[in-house]
């Protein structure tokens, strides 16, 4: 029996009534497309191998984090562009959570034994995470630009295009010094007129610009924070770095990559990589502050 004061159309305790006639509507599967989404995983391994299935989705998931982080990176890019640092902030915080996800889920794939992957490992042929090229178009927009990348895009003419774009193009990096430029800073010619398809590489020049925004936060405190939120995501940037190479140490040890990389080698060789040097060299730089005598 319901309640004497439940309204018409509701259910007791205020819990509103399911839609249940979703014929000819747009429902959640629709929307999000979860059929095919679920359609996108296509073991190789013949007979199945139970473990392939982690594999794949640990992968997909990750790319669809990449996809997130590069359309968030573009937006941040324009706004810094424009000199609308403060509305870049909240964008680079969610960059930032979304990496810290990307950090967290390889203790999913650190769940697979050595055992269990040589079994499947044989399907992937050359296909290897370094043919990532949402991965590669993050690491453009951040700043680390290697041309060499490219030729393994040379089949996919228009992934090719879109890296070669970002490759020309500042990345958030140099929009953030051009940035300090037109706020009159004295960012060194050489750094705002360099090679964009080279990666920026450490300037002292630079790094003094940055102390003085470090010594004095309280005269540039947007680009204060905006330092700091670069910071945060090449930190984070740093640890999944270390944590990617520790899982595939973890489970192909010292074996070469499926990509023709040197594998653990390959990656450890990266893991101290800096998108952003003068950010730390200016930690070493700022001067202490003494209470007067």
């Amino acid at each position: 029996m319901a309640h004497a004061d439940t309204p018409p159309g509701a259910t007791p305790h205020g819990e509103a009534q399911y839609h249940t006639d979703l014929h000819g509507k747009l429902d959640y599967n629709a929307y999000l497309q979860i059929d095919a989404l679920l359609n996108c995983q296509k073991p190789l391994s013949s007979p199945v191998h139970h473990d392939e299935l982690l594999f794949i989705i640990q992968h997909q998931t990750t790319e669809l984090w990449f996809k997130l982080i590069v359309h968030e990176l573009r937006e941040a890019l324009s706004l810094v562009a424009r000199d609308s640092l403060e509305a870049s902030f909240k964008i680079l915080a969610r960059v930032k959570h979304i990496q810290a996800q990307l950090l967290n889920q390889w203790s999913v794939l650190a769940t697979l034994t050595p055992s269990e992957y040589v079994q499947f490992r044989h399907v992937l042929g050359p296909a290897s995470g370094l043919q990532s090229h949402q991965h590669r178009l993050v690491e453009f927009l951040l700043g680390r630009k290697d041309e060499k990348m490219l030729a393994l895009f040379k089949h996919r003419p228009e992934v090719y295009a879109s890296l070669e774009e970002a490759l020309n193009n500042p990345s958030l990096y140099d929009a953030f010094l051009r940035h300090l430029a037109r706020r009159g800073m004295p960012i060194p010619a050489e750094v705002l007129d360099r090679n964009l398809r080279t990666p920026h590489v450490t300037n002292p020049g630079v790094t003094a610009v940055l102390r003085s925004v470090y010594e004095a936060p309280e005269d540039h405190w947007d680009a204060y924070e905006m330092a700091e939120k670069l910071v945060d995501i090449d930190e984070q940037y740093a640890l999944w770095k270390y944590r990617h190479m520790k899982v595939v140490e973890r489970i192909i040890g010292f074996k070469r990559g499926t990509g023709g990389t040197a594998g653990v080698a390959y990656l450890r060789d990266r893991v101290d990589d800096r998108l952003f040097p003068e950010l730390w060299d200016v930690r070493t730089e700022i001067r202490e502050v003494r209470p007067p005598a």
